[in-house]
């Protein structure tokens, strides 16, 4: 076999660590392997901070005592990968091989072999998936208020979750719009304590209690004009008129572009060991793509460097392996 240092070197579409995501785990699982020497490459379809970026305001990040915008640390992170050395390819991953003992990952700006490969790949927007939704998708439909809130100025909106992006998202979007609605099917919110504190005492925000929607009205020309609600503890039926609707209902992972070889969790989530590796060797996983994460930045940050820390020893390990047998 071929010595791994000896075959990075003489391919253009290589590397020795090849991270899927530029999200808070893939830009901290990129430091850490920069630091330890190892040629690593991010693939990012979109630009590096992954969901952070459309955070308005992140408050429980450790060092930033008055808070950080999404933008401003997801930039943060990325100045500190590149410094130790880390590139970053505007690619989108469509697909990855498995190999022995290199593997593949397949995107838009062509094939990339690596010595090891760490899925920080992240999780969508889950969808409500009623009549009507994806028609009016960017016509009054939105998944994020920190994009689109201006779009919705002076105007009566509905929210649709009760988690602490939901809630988070509701806080912000009151600086634009007149009056805002919160629709939750629980009786009670799942945010942190002081964000619903926050949202309790905010004048412009109303809660509508046990309800989901099940249908979202109005059209592609003039936009949302309402919502049907239903709630369920009543099972009836009603149109609550809005101008818009912002939808914060949790995430689906994205890795439908893996291989069936690498093990998922029913729900699509990647299983680890504590090395954040999966049942794959030489092929990591880290943040919300992960099994059993809190889905929380720093969580995110502690797995990148944990799959980053152990990607660079098992190329120690390849590397030893491949003497024995060459």
């Amino acid at each position: 076999m071929e010595d791994i240092n000896f075959f990075m070197s003489h391919q253009s579409n290589s590397c020795e660590i090849g991270i899927i995501g530029g999200g808070p785990a893939g830009l901290t699982a990129a430091i850490y392997a920069s630091r330890a020497r190892r040629k690593t490459i991010i693939f990012e379809q979109i630009g590096s901070g992954g969901q952070i970026l459309i955070t308005y305001l992140i408050e429980n990040y450790p060092g930033f005592p008055d808070g950080i915008s999404g933008y401003e640390l997801g930039q943060l992170f990325e100045n500190q990968a590149k410094r130790f050395g880390t590139e970053i390819v505007l690619a989108s991953a469509s697909g990855l091989k498995i190999g022995h003992p290199y593997h593949t990952i397949i995107t838009d700006k062509g094939e990339f072999i690596c010595g090891a490969i760490i899925i920080a790949s992240g999780a969508s927007h889950r969808k409500l998936n009623v009549p009507g939704e994806k028609e009016l998708e960017g016509r009054g439909v939105s998944y994020c208020g920190t994009c689109d809130a201006m779009f919705f100025k002076g105007k009566e909106v509905v929210v649709i979750g009760g988690g602490d992006a939901a809630i988070d998202e509701a806080i912000f979007l009151t600086k634009f719009v007149s009056k805002l609605t919160v629709v939750h099917r629980r009786d009670k919110l799942r945010a942190a304590k002081i964000i619903q504190e926050r949202a309790f005492a905010n004048p412009k925000i109303n809660f509508m209690w046990d309800s989901i929607i099940t249908e979202i009205l109005g059209d592609t020309e003039k936009g949302v004009r309402g919502v049907k609600v239903k709630n369920n503890m009543t099972g009836e039926e009603s149109i609550f008129p809005t101008g818009g609707v912002f939808v914060f209902i949790g995430h689906t992972p994205n890795s439908s572009f893996l291989p069936p070889e690498i093990e998922k969790a029913p729900d699509g989530t990647l299983i680890t060991n504590f090395k954040m590796e999966t049942n794959i060797k030489g092929i990591y996983a880290a943040g919300d793509i992960r099994r059993d994460t809190i889905r929380q930045i720093i969580t995110s940050a502690g797995e990148g460097a944990t799959a980053g820390f152990y990607a660079d020893k098992y190329l120690e390990t390849l590397k030893e392996r491949m003497k024995d047998e060459g």
